[in-house]
């Protein structure tokens, strides 16, 4: 995890993709670790987009092993740095090959890793219809308070 927030998403594809073994460690260490939590939070964002029209588009930053696509009936973009599913396109977080303005939705589950957030963000934020819906899942230790960035995100547009 580390490694993951101290480096670029370009440097964690790079890493990644030289050595996708690691990717796989990492994804394991994940699951066991989710696996103690009262609730994964994906679950979460599954049960709400079940609850919305399914003519909605998805797109999946970080997907893992697309527990989203695979759940629900949508259109569903799935971007990670390694393909854990034949689902998965590879791709940095920071340029993902979508038209802006292309989904509904777009999804960060405990996926807002690197130094380059806004980068991230902003990608996200292209990609989105006006009046999209940003969704994001995160460990509270990772930022200095909800207000902050909720105002930090309202910032990027």
């Amino acid at each position: 995890n580390q490694q993951l927030y101290t480096s670029t998403s370009r440097e964690a594809a790079q890493l990644f993709q030289s050595d996708p073994e690691a990717f796989e460690i990492y994804h394991r260490g994940f699951a066991q670790q989710v696996g103690r939590w009262p609730e994964n939070p994906v679950h979460r964002i599954i049960r709400y987009l079940r609850r919305r029209p399914a003519s909605l588009v998805v797109a999946d930053f970080g997907c893992g092993d697309c527990k989203i696509a695979s759940s629900i009936k949508n259109k569903v973009h799935s971007f990670d740095l390694v393909p854990l599913s034949p689902l998965v396109t590879v791709c940095d977080m920071a340029k993902v090959p979508l038209a802006a303005e292309s989904v509904d939705v777009a999804v960060f589950c405990l996926a807002l890793m690197g130094t380059n957030l806004q980068e991230i963000l902003e990608e996200a934020n292209r990609v989105l219809k006006q009046g999209g819906t940003l969704m994001v899942a995160e460990m509270d230790s990772r930022f200095e308070g909800i207000r902050a960035f909720v105002n930090a995100m309202a910032q990027l547009g």
